[in-house]
């Protein structure tokens, strides 16, 4: 399997000067000379997906954005570059290779939106990406690329969930990373403007909101996309819709760069949309002699995927069909020699620990979820114990305001289904006890060698890292949810 280089050179563009030389920046120059209908037209054609992990059509999202621009205020395009799901490292492999088709990206849609600002949102955490962006971004202002728009880079919070829509939003307007019931396309709103229809709304997204439903509000708008997605609108706009699905498939047209790590060598590679997971894993990993895939977590996202899984296509519906999602196409593989008690503890404890505690079910169910199955990896869980895990799987979801109860429900819920009786093995010191496998956000993919996050395991369900837990959520904690000093642009 060869990978497509459309968003990720094999080399890395270090001056604005070399992006240049490759044709970067006609596409601003042309979507300058046209009307913003156009540009959105051309990108609804191209059937372009969000690839940060909703998989929602940018064309979409920025004709709704462009068609609820508030009257008094400027529309702001923001880059969601809080990289976080476990296992996933394209974004910040596209920073580091090249972050001025992504600021190209950016401007166009500043352009199609009617935006006057561009804010790159990254974790502070991540200081080799913001300093390369911060060094991008120089170079392009004086390269006189931004015509009036102001970009900034703004350092955020580490949690999960930053990297949310509506909890990045928030942090940019100085609250904590707190998903809201509010549509995503505004900025700074209470969530009281929500109507009951946007709340049974079957739209998909995390906050159950309608991308186009109507809203009426002063509040101004925010165009919020992911790297990997704005890195391929410049392509789009110079070549046309028509090359954009020259690779892929009909409904899941393009590239998608992805991720592998866990049991393999880890590495990042781009593949037309379409290609089967085998492949990406056979090309981007290698497993340890004398083992088999016993399973590959698609980040705490989705459903885990099984051997007989593996010539999926990657495609959202191919994907969906098989009990998984495509999500930030970052694939955690897990070999036979771990087991499934081990990933699916580890799976658990990030995601208790990460909610924000705002819905009760979420933290709470969470939190008891991780304590079971830690019973279980010590071998000292009794058959209420198992039963207790099944119902507390049943209502973790109950009410979510984002989407990381459901992610619980579906990851953990799949676990058990798939492997209930590796499971019960554990029930009453049945088996062997088994660590939990650290399931946390990666640091670095650097050659053969995958870093990830140690320092998780000491992390809080409060989101410190104190010796003990205070007994209270983030929600609980921060109050009025203001965040303090925390960013900075």
């Amino acid at each position: 399997m060869t990978a497509v280089r459309r968003v990720l050179p094999a080399e890395p563009l270090t001056r604005l000067d070399d992006y240049v030389e490759q044709g970067g920046g006609a596409a601003l120059g042309d979507a300058r000379r046209v009307d913003p209908e156009t540009i959105i037209s051309e990108l609804e054609a191209s059937g372009l997906r969000g690839r940060g992990g909703a998989g929602f059509p940018t064309g979409v999202k920025w004709r709704t954005v462009a068609q609820n621009r508030a009257a008094a205020l400027p529309t702001t395009v923001v880059v969601n570059a809080a990289e976080g799901e476990p296992g996933t490292f394209k974004d910040r492999a596209i920073i580091r290779a090249n972050p001025y088709h992504v600021l190209e990206g950016a401007l166009i849609a500043a352009r199609a939106v009617g935006a006057d600002l561009v804010v790159v949102a990254l974790k502070r955490s991540f200081t080799p990406e913001v300093q390369r962006m911060r060094a991008a971004v120089r170079e392009v202002e004086a390269a006189g690329w931004t015509d009036g728009v102001r970009i900034e880079v703004f350092e955020g919070p580490d949690e999960y969930l930053y990297g949310e829509e509506t909890a990045l939003l928030e942090v940019l307007d100085g609250r904590q990373p707190f998903p809201r019931i509010a549509p995503p396309f505004r900025r700074g709103v209470d969530e009281v403007v929500v109507t009951p229809a946007d709340l049974t709304s079957e739209s998909g997204l995390a906050n159950r909101v309608e991308m186009a439903g109507p809203m009426h509000s002063d509040a101004p708008p925010a165009l919020v996309d992911n790297v990997e997605t704005l890195a391929n609108v410049p392509a789009i706009v110079t070549n046309g819709a028509a090359w954009f699905r020259a690779v892929g498939t009909e409904r899941s047209p393009g590239t998608i760069v992805c991720t592998v790590s866990g049991s393999t060598v880890p590495g990042v590679g781009e593949y037309a949309m379409g290609t089967p997971i085998r492949e990406v894993i056979d090309d981007l990993g290698q497993l340890r002699p004398r083992r088999r895939v016993k399973a590959v977590l698609p980040g705490v996202s989705s459903g885990v995927l099984l051997p007989e899984h593996l010539d999926t296509p990657l495609t959202y519906e191919d994907m969906e069909a098989a009990g998984s999602g495509l999500g930030s196409a970052g694939f955690i593989v897990v070999d036979d020699s771990v087991d499934a008690v081990s990933f699916a503890a580890g799976a658990s404890r990030f995601l208790a620990v990460e909610s924000c505690g705002q819905c009760t079910p979420c933290k709470q169910d969470g939190l008891a979820i991780a304590e079971l199955l830690e019973r279980l990896c010590d071998s000292d869980a009794t058959p209420d114990d198992y039963a207790e895990l099944l119902d507390r799987i049943g209502t973790v979801a109950d009410g979510a305001r984002c989407s990381l109860g459901r992610q619980h429900e579906a990851v953990i819920g799949s676990i058990v289904r798939c492997f209930d009786p590796e499971l019960r093995v554990h029930i009453d010191h049945g088996a062997k006890p088994v660590d939990s496998m650290l399931v946390a956000e990666l640091l670095s993919v650097d050659g053969d060698v995958a870093v990830w996050d140690e320092h998780h395991r000491e992390k809080q369900p409060d989101w410190t890292f104190d010796d003990t837990y205070s007994g209270q959520a983030p929600a609980d904690r921060f109050g009025d949810h203001r965040a303090g000093d925390q960013g900075s642009a």
